[in-house]
């Protein structure tokens, strides 16, 4: 499609992101002589009629909302067009990045920048509440940071226009799960009040390098905004109390937007602000962190090695709760699913390990390895047949193989019914591991793996002496390779070994990523 003419004035060039809904282009308006970015609404394409008419008629409303918002950080609309029966939206190119990413690649903001991000991304706002418009997605995804500090507010996709409900189901929720205010989840109609608890979680988001509230799935997660209360924030400074105030649980309780305003342009200087009405949490003591698996096997695993999936919470859910996960998934093109699974689409393209002479990308061992049939479906290609098979859970899924008793081992994990995407899975695992002694991310980053979404974390940690394990206490390095394949089945590939051995270990890695294969692959 690139270097195609849209509406024989539009030419586009590469394509500079894309979600669960569409595709952003650059591209070139030759009546104008000007660069613009143009949205495809590539979702349109693979949805029953009823459901693209609606994702039609969202994508007018996203233009209208924007057109009928006056302000520097909104980014603006310059044109809706039909092309390949389709809109498509031509709007202001903004040179930069958003807020999600640089969350991702710089690990957090600073408390004063990101209340400087907030108190511009607050403004926007009020002028589209001015307007008759809410955004209903707010979201660091969706907050544009401009290579000269401006900061803008985008994507009103699911805004909704005052006396204007055509386009939403009854019963419909949508927006980002992460951010969804509890009114929201509970069902009740959004006020300008949830649009300010979205922007306290993005700001949340911001300085902590996580969203308060994501948990290993959308249920969960909506449980959580409704009934528990977010982490008190470790990096916020003076950003602190007005991330609290913005998201209490009473919509009427939050401060409006003018005295947001003020508390957010006294943080951005630094300056602590005085709160008008004190927080007091809905739910005493600290919200309970998720615990690593322990074995279900009689064998003795590796205990030190710090890898596992979350455990999944309890089926029980309140009643408003599956009532709501049954509005997102009975339109089969909710937003709110759409966008929480939408980042498996966005990586970057990483081919990965380079075959050797000897070690080919079709699956040629080096001399002395040898292939494996392992009962949880796949094959696995190891150094040697001393290499020995450990179930450390097979409930979850997780199989060892080590020639030592765990001092170097490989571990391969099968979810076959994967909460998150790779990257958010690493992420996840992370805020679960990140106490251990020394712990040190050398890398986390997405990938391709196999064709298909994946990510690429390492890191180091200093194993403790612990007489129930046999391996030796010391400086250790993992590695993990997650992807999802495409028949939805997300498979973690992990090895870890003594930092002293590391070299040796990461060669036989690279040879198990390149001969591992799923059964039927």
């Amino acid at each position: 499609m690139q270097g195609q003419l849209i509406a024989d004035r539009y030419r586009l060039a590469e394509s500079i992101g894309r979600g669960g809904m569409g595709r952003v282009w650059r591209a070139q308006d030759e009546v104008l002589h000007r660069t613009v970015a143009v949205k495809e609404l590539t979702a349109a394409l693979y949805v029953s009629e009823s459901d693209q008419a609606v994702l039609l008629a969202r994508t007018r409303a996203e233009a209208r909302a924007a057109a009928r918002i006056n302000h520097s950080a909104v980014v603006t609309v310059h044109d809706v067009l039909e092309h390949d029966g389709r809109p498509w939206i031509v709007m202001e190119l903004v040179e930069g990045r958003s807020l999600a990413d640089a969350v991702k690649e710089e690990g957090r903001i600073e408390p004063a920048e990101a209340a400087r991000i907030g108190l511009w991304v607050l403004r926007a706002l009020r002028a589209a509440h001015t307007a008759g418009v809410l955004h209903r997605d707010v979201k660091p995804g969706n907050v544009l940071l401009g290579r000269e500090g401006r900061v803008l507010l985008t994507d009103f996709g699911i805004a909704q226009i005052e006396g204007d409900s055509t386009i939403t189901r009854t019963g419909e929720v949508v927006g980002s799960v992460d951010y969804l205010a509890p009114e929201r989840v509970r069902g009740h109609d959004p006020g300008p009040a949830s649009d300010l608890w979205a922007l306290g979680a993005t700001l949340y988001t911001a300085v902590e390098g996580r969203s308060p509230f994501r948990r290993t799935s959308p249920i969960s997660t909506m449980q959580a905004v409704v009934e528990e209360e977010a982490d008190a924030p470790a990096n916020a400074g003076a950003l602190a109390p007005v991330i609290a105030a913005l998201l209490r649980k009473d919509p009427a309780s939050r401060p409006g937007a003018a005295d947001a305003e003020r508390m957010l342009a006294q943080a951005a200087e630094g300056r602590v602000p005085a709160v008008t009405q004190p927080y007091v949490p809905t739910h005493a003591g600290p919200r309970p962190q998720p615990a690593l698996l322990t074995p279900t096997s009689t064998t003795t695993p590796y205990p030190q090695a710090p890898y596992g999936t979350p455990r999944r919470p309890r089926r029980r859910r309140t009643l408003a709760l599956v009532v709501v996960l049954a509005a997102l998934i009975g339109g089969g093109t909710a937003v709110g699913i759409q966008q929480w699974q939408a980042r498996q689409e966005q990586h970057t393209a990483d081919p990965g390990p380079k075959p050797t002479p000897t070690e080919t990308s079709s699956g040629t061992l080096p001399d002395g390895w040898v292939r494996q049939d392992d009962p949880f479906g796949f094959t696995i290609a190891l150094p040697g047949p001393e290499w020995e098979r450990v179930e450390f859970d097979k409930a979850t899924g997780q199989v060892d193989y080590s020639p030592d008793g765990g001092e170097h081992f490989f571990r391969i994990a099968v979810d076959r019914t994967p909460d998150f995407d790779p990257y958010e899975h690493q992420v996840d695992l992370e805020q679960q591991v990140n106490d251990l002694v020394d712990y040190h991310r050398l890398s986390m980053a997405e990938n391709t793996y196999r064709d298909r979404p994946g990510s690429l974390w390492e890191y180091t940690w200093t194993a403790q002496d612990q007489p129930e394990v046999k391996t030796k206490p010391g400086p250790r390095r993992a590695i993990d390779q997650m992807y999802i394949s495409r028949d939805g089945v997300e498979y973690a590939l992990y090895a870890s070994a003594p930092v002293a051995d590391w070299p040796e270990m990461r060669k036989q890695f690279d040879i198990l990523l390149r001969t591992w294969r799923p059964n039927g692959s």
